[in-house]
């Protein structure tokens, strides 16, 4: 059953998107996540995907009109995509724009082994990758990281 607000987001997420030059793909809410997740799918007219610069500057003026809409009375994570975006996080810059988005860190553990780890991006420090695992913060070393990815959440997550 879809989220009641579902159409409402759907409207300000389309406005939003078509003042950048955007094409609105996609609005999903992630209600089994905590905080819930607000997902919002966009691409280019021509289809070709947009880079993570343009979904991170799509991000505040699209929050900024959920809260004044006033649609969604709990926390929520606004998550900006296009169909085709799973980036790699390589930069500080990558790590504060894309804070609370669902990633998966590939690392490897005392072993040497790799482990794959999924969650929503807190933050990267000087020694490690924070990030929460249902309501968890988890701390991993930054020298036992292989890689940060941005992931879209499934429906059965």
């Amino acid at each position: 059953m879809p989220h009641p607000v579902l159409p409402d987001l759907e409207r300000l997420a389309q406005a939003a998107v078509v003042a950048t030059g955007f094409e609105l793909k996609g609005v999903h809410v992630f209600t089994h996540r905590i905080p819930m997740t607000v997902q919002v799918l966009v691409q280019r007219a021509d289809g070709s995907d947009i880079n993570l610069d343009e979904c991170a500057s799509l991000s505040a003026p699209l929050a900024e009109a959920i809260e004044a809409a006033e649609l969604l009375g709990d926390a929520y994570v606004l998550e900006i995509s296009s169909p085709g975006v799973s980036d790699e996080l390589r930069d500080d810059r990558d790590f504060r724009s894309f804070r609370g988005f669902p990633v998966v860190v590939l690392c490897r553990d005392n072993q040497g082994l790799e482990m794959r780890r999924e969650g929503l991006l807190l933050e990267r420090d000087a020694t490690d990758v924070h990030i929460n695992i249902r309501g968890r913060t988890q701390r991993i070393p930054r020298d036992s990281v292989i890689s940060v990815c941005l992931v879209t959440p499934s429906e059965s997550d």
